[in-house]
């Protein structure tokens, strides 16, 4: 996942260039399964582009090592590394669930995602992930709207859990049936409490772009 607010003034050559040059590249390499761009509607940097990959391993292939080495004119002029005012890139791995089903990987992007960071105590850990896998993200997939949910392990970057929340619009969470759902376990205050979210988490992205 990449992150970043661009100065408004190069934000027509950066969206441009993501879209004719910088997705259909990665996407020409190994073990890249899809891709699209989204824009904030809540909080966090305004751009970001989601990469879902077969594994870790897509990123040591030789193609994508290649097009990394090699970075077109066009991408040393306007790449988010290069121009990006707010610029993060993180790289994750899935743990729940604990494998990719083929309608997963069939599917496409959602048109929209709601997307915590997460830190969490390590005297806290075990419990909250319990509840989390167990009771949080299996109550909320049951909101009209939400397509699945989904929590990652931090590889690259900061902080250590990433929960994505796929959307069928970027509105479901405003919804009765979510706020339903943010109480309706008892053990929902108490583990609440203990997650350490980002100042912008969690925050909603609406899809602009996928091939």
């Amino acid at each position: 996942m990449v992150w970043a607010d661009v100065p408004a003034e190069l934000e027509d050559d950066f969206n441009k260039w993501y879209v004719e040059e910088h997705i259909t590249e990665r996407m020409g390499c190994p073990g890249f399964l899809n891709a699209a761009r989204y824009e904030v509607v809540t909080t966090g940097p305004k751009h970001l582009a989601m990469y879902e990959l077969e594994s870790l391993a897509a990123l040591e292939s030789p193609e994508y090592q290649k097009v990394r080495a090699n970075p077109s004119d066009w991408t040393k002029r306007v790449s988010p590394d290069v121009i990006g005012t707010t610029f993060i890139r993180n790289t994750y791995e899935m743990f729940l669930p604990d494998k990719l089903s083929d309608e997963m990987a069939e599917r496409g992007m959602a048109p929209a995602l709601q997307i915590g960071r997460i830190n969490i105590k390590p005297e806290d850990e075990d419990g909250w992930n319990d509840w989390y896998n167990d009771v949080y993200i299996p109550n909320y997939e049951k909101v009209p709207g939400v397509i699945s949910g989904r929590r990652f392990l931090a590889v690259e970057g900061e902080p250590k859990y990433l929960t994505v929340y796929d959307f069928e619009n970027e509105n479901v969470s405003k919804t009765p049936a979510w706020d339903h759902q943010r109480t309706i376990n008892p053990a929902n205050n108490h583990w609440q409490k203990t997650m350490l979210h980002l100042p912008d988490s969690p925050g909603i992205w609406r899809k602009t772009f996928e091939l």
